[in-house]
């Protein structure tokens, strides 16, 4: 009876060992069937933001043997089929694309941007390397990422479909040695008006990651430390159609955003990292202190409020 008994389990843990390595084979297959693949996205026209999407190499927000934020190169050659405008573009990894709501901290996708100049068709073509600072150093030793490195294609951009005070009815802002920025599209010169506080607009508490950290008492002539803004009498502003986050959260900003639009501001003043600063509550890191690790859903999340 006992030496049935241990046949049996024997059989048991065979089958369960050849199903997780079955299982793995599966996952691991998938993985390496969609490398490579690309994804155009975004409203196709003249001006407005185009966003390639790249299924490449799996890595982790806090890997370090790659770091994806220092030790893979990835930019993107987009050209308008005359043959210009040309622009190389820095990409970044996205985690599992969909950070913002997912609040993933490990993926494939890699992404880079555009904003087309022209109608038309234009190329891309996908430079992709990897090797220990490959992303900070022009001269480091670097390899291809097999089955990314060189990829073309094309895709189509329509004119323009936007009017009035929408940037992209009028183009991409440019330097052209006057006193004003130009829009690129209609030759209008922009005239900044908006907000110059608060420094830290991003402290706030429906981003993922963000926390304040002010712990002593305030300074003379200095107010007293805050927590993370909520931007609640804000709530109102917001109006259906406006985009949000996990479910919901984000309306305070984008409505606080609505009102300065609503008073005729184009413009706010605010920063990206204050850490150490009278603030230290905004940074685009993991953490405060390590800046070698981005936060990819914390970016994604204010990406939704810069769009």
């Amino acid at each position: 009876m006992k030496a049935r008994e241990r046949h049996y389990d024997r059989i048991v843990r065979t089958i369960c060992a050849l199903c997780f390595f079955a299982g793995a084979f599966v996952i691991f297959s998938a993985q390496i069937a969609a490398a490579g693949e690309v994804k155009i996205s975004g409203e196709l026209r003249q001006w407005h933001k185009v966003t390639l999407t790249l299924n490449g190499p799996f890595a982790r927000e806090l890997d370090n043997n790659p770091n994806p934020f220092t030790d893979y190169r990835f930019n993107v050659i987009f050209e308008h089929a005359s043959g210009a405008p040309r622009y190389r573009v820095p990409g970044y990894f996205a985690a599992d694309g969909d950070a913002a709501n997912t609040s993933a901290t490990e993926g494939n996708k890699w992404r880079a941007h555009l904003s087309p100049d022209k109608p038309g068709t234009w190329r891309y073509q996908i430079e992709f390397k990897k090797g220990k600072n490959a992303a900070i150093n022009d001269d480091a030793a670097v390899e291809p990422v097999d089955g990314c490195d060189g990829l073309k294609g094309e895709f189509n951009i329509g004119p323009t479909d936007k009017t009035g005070r929408d940037f992209r009815a009028h183009g991409r802002l440019q330097y052209v040695n006057k006193h004003h920025l130009q829009f690129g599209g209609s030759g209008v010169y922009f005239l900044k008006a908006g907000a110059d506080a608060p420094e830290n607009l991003l402290a706030y508490a429906d981003f993922d990651g963000t926390y304040s950290h002010k712990r002593r008492a305030a300074r003379a002539g200095e107010a007293a430390p805050a927590k993370l803004k909520t931007w609640a009498p804000h709530l109102q502003d917001w109006r259906p159609g406006d985009p949000t986050w996990k479910n919901g959260k984000g309306k305070g900003l984008i409505g606080a955003l609505n009102y300065l639009a609503g008073r005729g501001a184009n413009a706010f003043s605010f920063l990206t990292y204050n850490a150490g600063g009278d603030g230290d509550d905004v940074w685009p890191f993991v953490t405060r202190e390590d800046k070698l690790h981005y936060d990819c859903s914390k970016l994604d999340q204010w990406q939704v409020v810069f769009d």
